[in-house]
């Protein structure tokens, strides 16, 4: 017990640390990103956190994608700057323009490709070699495209971080998060991790390991029916925009059939009513569901302005098109003409 409490010998200590559940689900996160180690945390958003804050102090610097997810813009924009730490938001479709806004004490870049909502994707080739030359940690949020689509790793991420509550449970059962990568870095985030106590339960860790079983055959299906959405909303009078990564019209469609396997199960589109427009539909909806939550065997809508995007001000959800008349949808596995149906009726 000593030598294992040293550090000496593996072993089992306490769950906050490791258990036989969350390391099995690691390993097998590993395996597919190609990562060198990880950590298991309690939420998606632990994860993301636990990939930041042991890496930047006081006087730090940190270059972000401009389009994030709204709880990842509060840490930069908030939790990180009471403790003296700035940051730097970069157009996610302009990346070589990066470089420009690199300071002397840039520790990291942290992006999320594809975006949420409004799925812009992010060059993963040019962001690995922009943080090799400066010799930044390159953070990427992946949960939207799951490993099976995407593997940054590869383009030359040092970590990666997803929110096992979306695809990899795929069912809306559990929450969970992952952060995986090089393992010098790892070594860092399961220090913090161990005296901070964010531990995804051993139970979550099972469900999500056993629902990994089945991702490569839900990813395809949510794919298939995704691609299915935004060519019936391309078609549809009521809609001005829609956007989805595998859609030739995506202003940034040939990368994405060259980083992106599939385009992955999240539609989004903007209605011509705004916001009115946009509630409507909602409150029409009949068969999916209403949440904030994505990733599920169910088909679900959401308003971003109003929900999971509402915590900033309209100025910032405007810099990165989050527009009162958007809708996302994240496509489940129902039936595509059940899915169609509810989308026609509810326009």
């Amino acid at each position: 017990m000593e030598e294992t409490f040293a550090g000496e010998r593996d072993g089992i200590i306490y769950s906050r640390y490791s258990n036989p559940n969350t390391t099995e689900l690691i390993t097998k996160i590993c395996a597919m990103e190609g990562a060198e180690a990880g950590f298991a945390t309690a939420t998606g958003m632990a994860a993301c956190y636990a990939g930041i804050a042991p890496f930047v102090q006081q006087g730090d610097h940190i270059l972000a994608s401009r389009a994030v997810f709204g709880s990842t813009h509060r840490i930069l924009t908030q939790i990180m700057k009471t403790r003296g730490i700035t940051y730097t938001y970069v157009d996610p479709q302009n990346i070589d323009t990066w470089g420009e806004s690199v300071r002397e004490n840039t520790k990291m870049i942290v992006l999320e490709t594809p975006s949420n909502p409004g799925l812009a994707l992010i060059d993963l080739e040019k962001a690995g070699r922009l943080a090799e030359k400066h010799k930044l940690i390159l953070h990427v949020d992946n949960c939207f495209a799951t490993p099976y689509l995407q593997r940054p790793i590869d383009y030359g991420a040092h970590l990666v971080s997803h929110s096992g509550t979306k695809w990899m449970d795929g069912q809306g059962r559990v929450l969970g998060g992952l952060i995986v990568g090089k393992e010098e870095l790892i070594d860092e985030v399961i220090t913090f991790c161990r005296h901070t106590g964010p531990a995804m339960s051993p139970f979550n860790a099972w469900v999500i390991s056993k629902s990994l079983e089945t991702l490569a055959v839900r990813m395809d299906r949510h794919c298939e029916n995704a691609l299915q959405v935004a060519e019936f909303l391309e078609k549809q009078d009521e809609v001005l925009h829609v956007f989805y990564p595998h859609l030739p019209s995506h202003p940034q469609y040939d990368l994405a059939k060259q980083q992106m396997k599939k385009g992955g199960g999240i539609v989004t589109f903007v209605l011509k009513g705004g916001a009115v427009a946009a509630k409507t539909f909602l409150n029409r909806i009949k068969m999916c569901s209403l949440s904030s939550n994505l990733g599920d065997t169910r088909t679900i809508v959401t308003h971003p302005s109003s929900t999971t995007h509402s915590k900033l001000s309209e100025s910032e959800r405007q810099s990165v098109g989050i527009v009162q008349g958007m809708v996302r949808i994240s496509c489940g596995l129902e039936h595509i003409e059940d899915i169609l149906a509810d989308l026609k009726g509810a326009l």
